[in-house]
């Protein structure tokens, strides 16, 4: 049997023995009284199915196992639920650990209880009839758990009306408040430019965008380079003496955040991380729940933290535990409001913390519809403002789900009456480093127009000051021109130069940063709200490409020039497959594995680096040997040169993921002697307007390496954006040297 019809048999099974059971539901059946009378006793697995088949359906549920086979099935698990008591959710956990325990210990026990005997459903109907101020008093007995399972009893209308009473605006400020739309900048560059990323500022604010965080995700997490970003962004806020008006962020890993202000205190904003819900999907990220609470505890200037999330995350790192994605939402917002406290508590004042739902980031094995994207969007913001957060949105997608450019305007429109706190801001809806679709600087000026919405009124009188806005919020003289906010910024850091000077040094830095492959807006189409219709065939043009990059495959010509290579297949039975169901591509067909065995007898011990290459959701990325072959061609040399083994002939591997490379050094390097390497090639980003590869460098003892599925992503560093037209193929692999180099060391 193949690993697909395999896959739909037990799908089938599992759906009929659902069906069965769902038929058996008792009119006044609770969802605990249920399983525990459906089981003689207590099943857990029942319970974390029953408790998914509520859910609005997504395709990770469904890989998950805890989907609902059919809407009966649903509405019957909803039934039951809407009967449960809050205390008996409380004491029957979906999983359990030591997060779980500090969420339950966070919560205020005076509030918990007054709800104690409250249905799911009583619940609901409290939120959807009450005014703001009564739900806020019960909000703080909440646990992440009950606010999971309630929203799952509500249709999009519902949750756009619970999201439409609550409102929590960061301290000070109107951001999070009723009537203020604000912006979150994204000014990331494929090479960590600094022109780069100042430009894109520059852009936000011609359109009068940009008053939550200057916030960029680095391509280099190194702390040379994140510091090198933060000073760049906070000497944009400075220059215009609006530090104190809001912060910035590198998005790096929060401890090299917290390494670059302990070598330069005070010159970091606001700190981010990506945050889980479960002890287990935190290590991924190489963090614990001590780190994070000293973290927070060390926070008490102006700005706090900063954290992102998304439905899916848990699971696409294995470590779902049976437990649907919702849950793990939940407790995620659940762990925010943990550290918030925390933060409030250190300052002596209300905190500075928001969280940024990244919702649609990564891919159709979570939900792959428009219909979904909004769904899961109206999920997470009641949740996360049920927890009393300021909760902003990505309304997002991949270039590999079926949301197109225009779909992401129709799922903005139904969201926004939720009221998200803010929406993601670049130049174009296309991110030039990130490759994915997002909220385009334009799109803020057409929401803010049709909801009635104006900006944090701080920033809206600087804008007001540039000439960008009028009095009214509207576009004025200056907006779409960020040439002249160059120019502005120029004088204020002291250049006394002429204005046509200063004007025609800000069109070659313009012309300089296009070139790299970053969209600057300007000016604007036959409505202020509309792209200039250039750049907007541009961006058709480049997601064109990325759809046509994704599906590409390996083809004869390209696999004949690598025939040096050790040729390697994952368990992907097409390209299909790969991409609908990931973790294929993230084990090595039986046949491969036994090539990967004799390459490591062949090799006895003697090699310390291995080079493998994927061709990842870019393959043309990987074809073009125009970057590929000088990029080997350097890494060679450069490991070499260094002193380390390379393997004689690397690994191409044909539907490979990122973590088919971990278990390539798991089965080659196991048990050896000393440190060994495995540079992973991957193509990556489609939707960049580049193709683009990028090398994931890990580096583990022998002895860490023989321990099975033991290596993760928090056990490796990355290389971003290599490709002829953003970081040269020799330059990255210099950087890639200097990434082993420097994990060798601590090895």
């Amino acid at each position: 049997m193949d690993g697909i019809s395999r896959r739909m048999f037990l799908a089938g099974v599992a759906a009929a023995s659902i069906r069965s059971s769902m038929a058996e539901v008792a009119a006044l059946d609770d969802l605990i009284g249920y399983v525990a009378r459906l089981s003689g006793g207590w099943d857990q697995r029942l319970f974390t199915r029953l408790l998914g088949h509520a859910n609005a359906f997504k395709e990770g549920d469904e890989l998950i196992g805890v989907a609902a086979p059919n809407e009966a099935a649903r509405q019957a698990a909803r039934e039951l639920l809407g009967r449960t008591r809050l205390r008996d959710i409380d004491s029957h956990p979906p999983f359990s650990d030591g997060l779980s325990a500090a969420l339950a210990a966070d919560l205020d026990p005076a509030a918990r209880e007054r709800t104690a005997e409250w249905t799911v459903g009583e619940l609901a109907a409290f939120l959807l009839t009450r005014p703001e101020a009564d739900i806020k008093a019960i909000m703080p007995g909440l646990s992440s758990d009950v606010i999971a399972c309630v929203v799952r009893m509500m249709d999009d209308e519902q949750l756009v009306r619970v999201g439409d009473t609550i409102f929590n605006p960061l301290p000070g400020t109107q951001i999070g408040s009723r009537g203020c739309l604000a912006a979150r900048l994204q000014p990331n560059s494929p090479t960590d430019n600094p022109l780069d990323i100042r430009w894109q500022v520059f852009d936000g604010w011609a359109y009068g965008v940009g008053d939550v965080v200057l916030g960029t995700n680095p391509v280099s997490s190194e702390p040379e380079s994140v510091k090198a970003v933060s000073d760049t962004l906070r000497g944009v806020l400075e220059a215009f003496g609006l530090a104190d008006t809001m912060p910035h962020c590198v998005l790096s890993h929060i401890d090299i955040q917290a390494e670059v202000d302990a070598a330069a205190p005070g010159t970091t904003g606001v700190w981010f991380q990506s945050i889980a819900g479960s002890d287990a999907a935190n290590a991924t990220f190489d963090l614990t729940l001590d780190k994070m609470l000293r973290h927070a505890d060390a926070r008490r200037g102006p700005w706090g933290l900063y954290f992102e999330t998304g439905q899916g995350a848990d699971f696409t790192n294995g470590h779902a535990q049976g437990v649907d994605m919702v849950v793990h939402e939940s407790r995620k917002y659940g762990f925010a409001r943990l550290l918030a406290h925390r933060v409030a508590r250190a300052r002596g004042a209300e905190p500075w913390v928001h969280v940024n739902d990244v919702a649609g980031f990564i891919g159709p094995e979570v939900f792959r519809t428009r219909e979904q994207l909004v769904r899961c969007c109206l999920e997470d913001l009641v949740m996360g403002k049920l927890h009393g957060l300021c909760i902003g949105l990505d309304v997002c997608g991949t270039l590999h789900m079926d949301v197109s450019l225009d779909d992401l305007d129709w799922c903005l429109e139904r969201v926004l009456p939720a009221r998200p706190a803010y929406l993601m801001a670049l130049p174009t809806k296309v991110d030039p480093m990130l490759g994915y679709l997002t909220t385009g600087f334009q799109d803020h000026v057409r929401l803010r127009r049709q909801f009635g919405c104006r900006g944090e009124e701080r920033m809206e009188r600087f804008f007001q000051r540039l000439g960008v806005l009028d009095t009214e919020g509207a576009p004025g003289p200056r907006f779409g021109d960020p040439g002249w906010v160059h120019l502005q910024y120029q004088r204020a850091v002291g250049d006394r130069r002429t204005d046509d000077d200063i004007r025609a040094e800000g069109r070659r830095e313009m012309k300089e940063v296009r070139q790299r492959g970053v969209f600057l807006a300007e000016g604007h189409g036959r409505r202020p709200e509309d792209l200039e219709p250039a750049l907007d065939n541009t961006i058709r043009r480049i997601y064109a490409d990325a759809k046509q990059s994704i599906w590409a495959e390996f083809d004869d010509a390209f696999r004949r020039s690598q025939a040096g290579s050790l040729p390697l297949f994952t368990e992907s039975a097409d390209r299909r497959d790969y991409i609908l169901h990931p973790t294929t591509g993230e084990r090595l067909a039986e046949a491969s594995v036994a090539a990967v065995d004799a390459e490591r007898d062949a090799q006895s011990g003697g090699c310390d680096v291995q080079v493998v290459v994927s061709d990842g959701l870019n393959p043309l990325a990987i074809m073009d040997l125009a970057q590929l072959d000088p990029f080997l061609a350097a890494m060679h040399d450069s490991v070499a040169a260094a002193g380390r083994r390379l393997a004689p002939r690397a690994m191409l591997v044909t539907s490979g993921r990122v973590r088919v490379g971990y278990r390539i050094g798991e089965r080659l390097f196991g048990g050896l002697s000393g440190p060994r390497a495995v540079l992973h090639v991957v193509g990556e980003r489609p939707g960049t307007g580049h193709r683009t590869f990028s090398v994931y460098v890990t580096c583990r003892r022998g002895d860490e390496w023989a321990v099975a599925d033991a290596t993760d992503h928090q056990h490796t560093r990355v290389v971003a954006g290599i490709a002829t037209t953003a970081l040269d193929p020799r330059l990255g692999a210099i950087d890639v040297l200097r990434v082993l180099e420097g994990m060798w060391r601590k090895t």
